[in-house]
């Protein structure tokens, strides 16, 4: 059968070499579609330029139109509370999609704002569902990604709510540690791309506690910090400080 001109031809090896980190890599390779369906579900996705720091992907209230797929940098999503002031929502690392939370509303319920220079994926939603008769898979495997987000939140969000400062910051950078090393990054050296302020705002810690333990874990011989790069040196004192086992069912798991 020949192959329908209008279709993008592809080189199937660097694509998949190109997604393999990314999370719309569950969407697309994995699921034993056709080339021919790889290719249309190719055609849609938009390499946007890079989207600089302090640039937004959209703001809290605006019509919800795409997913986005972080290829590389990282990207912070917040509410505005009722005086005005930030509350941080979540951290988006390589691999990882924002947006997901406006598919039921229609409309952004959050701020998403890069934190560095940041390359994504655009995801036109609309065109999205229109493959959905075409490649029945791809409903499927979107459902299965939100709803192992939608517990990985869940779960952390829980366990910090009952612990004390070191542990909540244990938890943080134990998160943070397993997202990135699944994903084939290093998982005991990497950049704090969000400052101290948001990790505070996101654990419910004033920035001086967060400072405080930062110290006593480099007291403790537990990690190094330098500017925002970090160095951990003893993985099992963060995961005993953080329940790390009940943490780790509640990641998704890599492709």
């Amino acid at each position: 059968m020949q192959k329908d001109p209008s279709i993008p031809q592809l080189d199937f090896p660097k694509l998949k070499v190109a997604c393999k980190e990314c999370t719309l890599f569950q969407l697309c390779l994995p699921v034993a579609v056709s080339e021919e369906d790889l290719g249309l579900l190719e055609s849609i996705i938009r390499r946007r330029r890079p989207v600089q720091r302090g640039e937004y992907l959209f703001q809290m209230g605006e019509p919800f139109d795409a997913i986005y797929a972080v290829r590389s940098g990282s990207v912070k999503t917040y509410t505005l509370i009722e005086d005005g002031r930030e509350q941080v929502t979540g951290f988006h690392l390589p691999g990882e999609l924002v947006g997901l939370d406006a598919i039921g509303g229609g409309r952004h319920a959050c701020t998403a704002k890069a934190l560095e220079t940041t390359s994504l994926c655009e995801l036109p939603y609309s065109q999205l569902e229109d493959l959905w008769s075409r490649i029945p898979s791809l409903p499927r495997q979107l459902v299965r990604i939100m709803s192992k987000e939608v517990l990985h939140d869940q779960t952390l969000m829980t366990l910090l709510g009952k612990k004390s400062a070191e542990e909540r910051l244990a938890s943080y950078l134990l998160s943070l540690s397993t997202r990135l090393g699944q994903r084939g990054f290093s998982s005991h050296e990497f950049n704090l791309s969000m400052s101290r302020n948001d990790i505070g705002n996101y654990l419910g810690l004033a920035v001086e506690t967060v400072s405080r333990v930062f110290t006593r874990f480099q007291d403790e011989k537990i990690l190094t910090v330098q500017r925002r790069n970090v160095q951990i040196h003893d993985l099992a004192a963060l995961k005993r400080l953080s329940n790390y086992p009940n943490i780790l069912r509640s990641y998704p798991s890599s492709p």
